[in-house]
């Protein structure tokens, strides 16, 4: 009897011990959160509200902490001003390398290649990312390619890149996406296909302006209407942005230019044709992803003259050869995203 009375004593008081971790493990955890949240680290709060707000699916994270008025504060103290012009196509001249002088490491790394390939992957990475930079050397393989029942559903990057018989493949512009349910089948705005205009949805538009290549091969940015673009010359375009450099000028950035930290990816040319595709990988430990400084950084670094952000986030992926050599954070088969436009290189 005397037993089972300490037993359950020690039962109680185990019980009890239990309750008193738990009960400060919440105290220390709910502390933390305030002080996050609501504490005097503007740079966190910044961080949440732009990276948040900049998604399609996730902003419930910023608005149901933060008051309208606040995150309207905070957008307009994290923002991107773009160069108000368009790409001087002139600029761009095409040129084979004999020299081995070299304007500094990045150039080197970009330019010391076999004999006739036709592309490089360079791994890339900072502060708190990490990710992919390809080199691409005859510009006039990039095409954009997209779903195959457009404006009914999207397909995965993979699918696409085997259908296509793409070398590369990267996801391009962003899509409608209505209760943030859509299955990727409607692309944001105007898409130009080999010179014809393939998708053209007005209520799609999500901002920003063309990104493309001329029949010439050269990459052009610029706000104007769908008939400018194609008097322009376009063979293959998308709408979309911001744009981050142009005409080498870099776009003006305040804060960490109101997308916030996330996966990235960009598409940019340099002055002698080389073609760059970024894909930053976010949303893990190893890397949390990339702001729009970090964009304009890695870009003005590999020399990019025009440069633009494409879409992000869940949509950040990169195929090579049919495999996939990022790590897309979308879920599903593969962890791929069924999305509408891509960039490939055949």
């Amino acid at each position: 009897m005397f037993k089972k009375h300490n037993k359950k004593k020690e039962e109680k008081s185990l019980k009890k011990k239990i309750f008193i971790i738990l009960c400060f493990a919440f105290i220390i955890f709910f502390s933390l959160f305030l002080f996050l949240f609501y504490g005097p680290i503007d740079s966190f709060k910044e961080f949440w509200i732009t990276s948040a707000m900049t998604t399609m699916n996730h902003r419930y994270l910023a608005t149901w902490l933060y008051s309208d008025k606040y995150i309207n504060e905070v957008l307009k103290k994290n923002s991107i001003i773009e160069v108000d012009e368009v790409s001087d196509p002139n600029q761009i001249r095409f040129r084979r390398y004999t020299s081995t002088i070299y304007k500094n490491e990045y150039e080197k790394e970009l330019l010391t290649h076999e004999k006739g390939a036709l592309y490089k992957l360079i791994n890339v990475s900072g502060k708190g990312y990490q990710g992919f930079l390809i080199a691409i050397y005859d510009p006039s393989r990039i095409s954009i390619a997209t779903t195959s029942q457009l404006g009914v559903r999207g397909e995965s990057i993979l699918t696409v890149s085997k259908r296509e018989n793409a070398i590369i493949a990267m996801n391009a512009g962003g899509f409608y996406d209505p209760d943030w349910n859509s299955n990727g089948a409607l692309p944001h705005g105007t898409v130009i296909s080999n010179g014809k205009v393939v998708s053209d949805y007005d209520d799609a538009k999500m901002g920003g302006g063309f990104i493309g290549f001329t029949k010439e091969n050269k990459f052009i940015l610029g706000n104007m209407s769908k008939e400018e673009a194609l008097n322009i010359g376009y063979r293959d375009a998308i709408e979309f942005g911001p744009y981050l450099i142009i005409n080498g000028k870099r776009s003006f950035i305040k804060g960490n230019g109101g997308w916030g930290i996330a996966p990235r990816s960009a598409i940019g040319q340099r002055q002698d044709g080389i073609v760059l595709f970024l894909v930053i990988n976010g949303r893990l430990s190893s890397s949390i992803g990339a702001d729009m400084v970090d964009l304009c950084d890695i870009m003005e670094n590999y020399g990019a003259y025009n440069a633009a952000n494409l879409d992000g986030g869940s949509s950040s992926e990169l195929i090579i050869n049919n495999e996939i050599i990022n790590t897309p954070v979308a879920g599903g088969k593969d962890g791929l995203r069924d999305m509408s436009t891509f960039w490939i290189v055949k």
